[in-house]
């Protein structure tokens, strides 16, 4: 006969071994979403524990650590930025904190609903937010207002109303004190701002995102309606750190202070999520992507070399995003290496003195606008519109514009490859950064910064 103990015993060790393996999976799962250009190894096994991301030491582009008894590397082309390892310290946070939950039976049998949702929205709402992922208890305890809020939004964008793609925000107020504004008086019978406010078919109506969004207490309850504008007025002098998109610079500046999160829905279908003045994370093409804009246009301005330019260039990339048109800005090391890249008649300082006398058009014969110019004495709205032209934005380090709308030479035959591979702005941009410093903004939405035939960054 069979002793009842042997069996509980080997229920509880198959129960484990499957958690085991479950929640190692989950953890791999999620670095190589978010990190799909590094390489994650198992380099060693070692005896089951209790999940918790340990040792995570970075070394040049290589972070080591152990989860449940395991050793792990992971392999970056380059070393990790703050944001990035405190992204890989929310994965483990949040799977570990599961991973109590369901071990402990009095919490787990009335704490099913916050398994819903997916893995990746938990993460980000970790990486903004570590509080209500610190233990199985916070976890069981706390309302997570970020998952809530991305919950929404994520809803809404499956929606459409009177034919028309729906676009939201939300702000969610912080816990830091801060002295321009104070917590909302929430009214009583207030709703929680979640899920179910999808179904209420004027609820879309009552904020657009761009101008007006929801308030959200500390307790998650939708509290009142604000102007983003109106709330982000007495910071109105302070820097960014970041030059903004034009479209949502009063977003960025109503979370400089106090520890507020401003979630938005674009019109374009895109999840936005601002913190510190920057954006953090983008939902975009299906998949959440740490923008990490502080430490990726501090390496483009440290590159570039002037401040101003660099300056100049990020916000009018980030505003051709917006509208969903592809650029190329080209920024070379040396203007005499112009002639390498582009052709003679591309040149702004080109004059085609016989085409002018035939009576013949082109497109040169408008240089003279632009010609002997400093894109920092041209209005913004203007090199929008220069860079939509199909062609590059070719410039002198000191921000003399050199030529637009211009065709690249392509040399080598590793990039003739590239051009079947990928598309001709990729390849444009592969062969001008062996010259120079090249940004590429997609019709997608993504901006990447190219540097010596490599893509040094994507946001």
């Amino acid at each position: 006969m069979t002793d009842s103990s042997s069996i509980t015993f080997e229920s509880l060790e198959n129960r484990t071994r499957f958690l085991s393996g479950l929640y190692s999976e989950l953890l791999e799962n999620g670095i190589r979403y978010f990190f799909p250009g590094a390489t994650l190894e198992r380099v060693s096994q070692g005896a089951e524990q209790m999940p918790g991301l340990l040792g995570a030491v970075p070394s040049g582009g290589q972070v080591e650590f152990e989860w449940m008894g395991s050793g792990y590397s992971l392999s970056a082309s380059s070393k990790l930025s703050d944001h990035e390892r405190r992204l890989l310290r929310s994965i483990g946070m949040v799977l570990s904190a599961r991973y109590q939950l369901l071990t402990n039976q009095a919490l787990a049998a009335q704490s099913f609903q916050l398994f819903r949702g997916l893995p990746e929205d938990r993460f980000v709402s970790a990486f903004l937010d570590p509080t209500p992922h610190t233990s199985a208890e916070a976890v069981a305890g706390l309302t997570d207002r970020i998952a809530d809020a991305i919950e929404v939004l994520r809803t809404s964008s499956m929606s459409t109303y009177e034919n028309r793609r729906i676009a939201t925000g939300v702000l969610l107020f912080g816990s830091m004190p801060e002295p321009c504004h104070i917590p909302p008086q929430t009214p009583k019978r207030a709703l929680r701002y979640s899920h179910l406010l999808t179904s209420i078919r004027s609820f879309h109506r009552l904020c657009d995102g761009l101008r007006t969004l929801a308030l959200v207490d500390q307790d998650g309850l939708l509290a009142e309606l604000i102007d983003v504008h109106d709330w982000a007025e007495p910071y109105r002098d302070m820097p960014l750190a970041v030059p903004p998109p034009a479209q949502y610079a009063d977003h960025c500046r109503a979370t400089l202070c106090g520890g507020h999160i401003c979630l938005i829905l674009s019109p374009n279908g895109e999840i936005k999520i601002y913190a510190d003045g920057v954006p953090v994370f983008r939902f975009i093409d299906g998949k959440w992507r740490l923008v990490d804009a502080r430490y990726r246009y501090d390496l483009w301005k440290k590159t570039i070399g002037n401040a101003a330019l660099a300056d100049r260039l990020f916000s009018v990339a980030l505003n051709l995003t917006e509208s969903r048109r592809g650029a190329l800005f080209v920024v070379l090391d040396d203007r005499e290496s112009a002639t390498k890249l582009l052709s003679q008649p591309d040149l702004l300082d080109h004059l085609n003195h016989d085409d002018l006398m035939d009576g013949i058009t082109s497109k040169d014969q408008l240089h003279y606008l632009l010609r002997d110019k400093s894109i920092l004495d041209v209005p913004s709205t203007v090199l929008e519109n220069i860079a939509r032209i199909d062609g590059a934005v070719v410039l002198c380090p000191d921000a003399n514009l050199l030529a637009f709308g211009a065709i690249l030479h392509h040399h080598s035959a590793e990039e003739a490859l590239n051009r079947t591979v990928e598309g001709g702005r990729t390849t444009a941009a592969i062969a001008a950064s062996h010259f120079g410093t090249v940004l590429k903004i997609s019709e997608d939405g993504l901006i990447s910064m190219y540097r010596g035939g490599q893509c040094l960054w994507e946001m």
